[in-house]
């Protein structure tokens, strides 16, 4: 209910119960569906999850710009799972050009 009324920490639960089959059916498509409505309502795991479905290809095509965009936004927010992704993603050059810098000011 509280996913309906625009919850977004709620979605994006929701959206986690969609993605891995836990107490419903899989459903890849619409995991994304709630994880995009609670990253555009600014909800940092929403941005983080939705990441992570353009990271791997999950519902989404795989995407890594689209992907570490997301990651960067939730770790603006002091998401450790954003950081932590933003990091390797700085750190490998996925989704944006190789920084080592950026990446160790980010795992910092």
């Amino acid at each position: 209910r509280a996913a309906n009324k625009g919850h977004a920490a709620a979605q994006c639960e929701l959206g986690r119960c969609f993605e891995f089959g836990m107490g419903m059916p899989q459903d890849d498509d619409e995991a994304v569906h709630l994880y995009r409505r609670a990253a555009e309502l600014g909800d940092a795991s929403g941005q983080y999850c939705l990441g992570k479905c353009y990271a791997h290809g999950g519902g989404v095509p795989q995407y890594d710009r689209v992907a570490v965009h997301l990651f960067g936004r939730a770790a603006e927010q002091d998401n450790p799972l954003g950081q932590y992704n933003s990091a390797r993603c700085y750190q490998r050059g996925e989704g944006v050009p190789q920084d080592i810098g950026e990446a160790a000011r980010l795992f910092g």
